[in-house]
């Protein structure tokens, strides 16, 4: 299996190298997200107002997942970095274990109360109820094939594997993209699914992507041939996955909850506001996705050499990524600014829907910029092994979105002061966690200089 070398060699090289493949990744997961969409846009507004609803119960899944995948990574690249072999396999095989435990619990829940957990969004339709509950059913079915493969995009990161996540999830899109219009429409031999057939096509997309990162692990010569599944695994390695994963994972669940919170004051709108929402997010994933994939890298980066004490190296890369991030993000906000309105036509080209989401997009585009920089910082937060300072920061930026929704859309801005809520947040967040890194790095840049170890 190819690598990257993080600790020596250029830097520009080694986190391009190690980036790129999971940007690359990171927009395949988008398209994931996307293919649905703009299949399922094609059916009706109300199919894809179903799928908004009961997809909010995958980014809780996704959360969920971020505890055994960031602890494992972050732990994983720690013990690499160190050139401690077996160790890092103990982290790996916790991972796995306690992912393991997460998606048995979370998958029961959501299949034996997906009707209260739908009727939350007090949607309109009974056929988009109906709809949702269907899609929810089937995608929590398969998720152990995500919360897996999340863990496998955590563990070949770490060892700067980034290529080996690329070819697995790329294989995954192709599969997605043929499935959907088969099971949605009928085509061939498949029966008419419709919302039922896009939730099918991804969950077997998402076994294919399995399959692949069992063979990749199978050829791997290095930490997985010593992870053994069906050993215990150490209570300890648990103890420090939790420890960096746990806070990353109640940020991201209750940003998702907060989310949920929002769509149910957005579907005082209508169905249609909860369409325009879910197909905007999607758009806006472009760069969100992208970014939360580059930060993946930073961490995978920073963790390596924080491992083998190379401080220099991690400030030097840091700012490395920053700079290549804010032409990142500086490009999305021109798109999302400049042309909302023929990006969204790409998924619904219903006129009153489409009012709404280019408000939409527009108005979230002010915001990119800093919202790239706080993945970003979180990212190298969490290489160092210092998850809090951003999930604080992200907690409470996410927690005033709801009185702000609330006051915004009381006024004459209506819907639109929604929108604004999320992405004023985006922004003071933003500011906060690029700024707390910032000085933790001139910290201890003056500390190393004075010849004191450590980040305290």
């Amino acid at each position: 299996m190819q690598k990257v070398d993080l600790l020596e060699g250029s830097i520009v090289r080694s986190l391009t190298s190690l980036a790129l493949p999971i940007m690359a990744t990171s927009l395949i997961q988008m398209a994931y997200n996307m293919t649905d969409m703009i299949w399922i846009g094609r059916v009706s507004a109300n199919a894809v107002a179903a799928v908004g609803a009961a997809g909010m119960y995958l980014w809780l899944a996704n959360g969920l997942a971020m505890i055994p995948r960031l602890g494992g990574q972050v732990k994983v690249a720690h013990e690499l970095g160190a050139q401690n072999i077996e160790r890092a396999a103990s982290y790996g095989q916790a991972a796995f274990h306690l992912g393991a435990l997460l998606v048995v619990l979370f998958t029961t829940l959501c299949i034996t109360l997906n009707g209260p957990l739908i009727a939350f969004f007090r949607l309109n339709t009974p056929s988009v109820i109906a709809d949702a509950r269907t899609y929810l059913v089937i995608v929590a079915a398969g998720f152990f094939f995500s919360f897996f493969n999340q863990i496998f995009t955590g563990m070949f990161t770490a060892m700067g594997g980034s290529v080996v996540v690329l070819r697995s999830t790329a294989i995954g899109l192709v599969g997605n993209i043929i499935l959907d219009p088969l099971m949605i429409f009928g085509i061939g031999p498949f029966p008419q699914m419709g919302v039922a057939g896009a939730a099918t096509a991804t969950v077997l997309a998402q076994a294919i992507v399995t399959a692949m990162f069992l063979l990749a692990a199978r050829r791997e010569m290095t930490v997985f041939p010593q992870i053994h599944i069906f050993q215990a695994s150490q209570w300890r390695a648990w103890a420090e996955i939790l420890k960096i994963g746990l806070p990353v994972s109640i940020q991201s669940m209750f940003f998702s909850g907060l989310s949920m919170i929002l769509a149910r004051l957005v579907a005082g709108w209508g169905d249609a506001a909860i369409a325009a929402q879910k197909v905007g997010s999607q758009i806006e994933s472009i760069s969100y996705t992208t970014a939360e994939g580059f930060a993946t890298a930073v961490n995978a980066f920073i963790a390596q050499n924080f491992g083998a004490g190379q401080m220099e190296r991690i400030r030097k890369g840091y700012w490395t990524a920053i700079g290549m991030i804010v032409v990142w993000s500086g490009f999305t906000t021109l798109m999302l600014v400049v042309f909302p309105v023929p990006l969204f036509r790409i998924f619904i080209p219903d006129d009153h829907v489409l009012q709404t989401g280019v408000s939409y997009l527009r108005i979230m585009g002010y915001s990119q910029i800093l919202m790239c920089l706080e993945i970003t910082s979180s990212g190298a937060f969490q290489g160092l092994g210092r998850p809090m300072p951003p999930t604080l920061a992200g907690i409470i930026g996410n927690a005033a979105r709801i009185p702000l929704a609330v006051f915004l859309s009381a006024t004459v801005l209506g819907l639109d002061g929604v929108w604004w809520s999320i992405s004023i947040s985006s922004i003071a967040k933003g500011i906060v966690v690029f700024t707390w890194f910032v000085v933790i790095l001139r910290r201890y840049t003056h500390r190393q200089a004075q010849g004191v170890d450590g980040l305290e």
